[in-house]
């Protein structure tokens, strides 16, 4: 189920989606994909940013709200309370 910070995410994403990509993912490689992605194409930095928040709402679902983090690749894993 959809939260509003998701929906907040989907409307960002709309307008600028590298701004989506670097709240989910921070400064990365899945950013860097995403600018050059919106670059060369408008709709494929959109369908790369949706799929982004698709794989964090997955995520979610997984692990618990704010349980996980990102990894490369639009990948998450659990967050155990650890910090690197």
């Amino acid at each position: 189920m959809a939260k509003a910070s998701d929906i907040l995410l989907i409307i960002i994403a709309i307008f600028f989606p590298p701004a989506a990509a670097f709240i989910i993912t921070g400064c990365g490689c899945d950013l860097l994909i995403n600018i050059l992605l919106t670059i060369l194409g408008y709709i494929p930095g959109h369908l790369h940013a949706f799929w982004l928040i698709y794989k964090k709402m997955k995520a979610e679902e997984m692990y618990g709200y704010q349980n996980f983090e990102h990894i490369s690749g639009g990948h998450f894993r659990p967050n155990h309370g650890c910090t690197t």
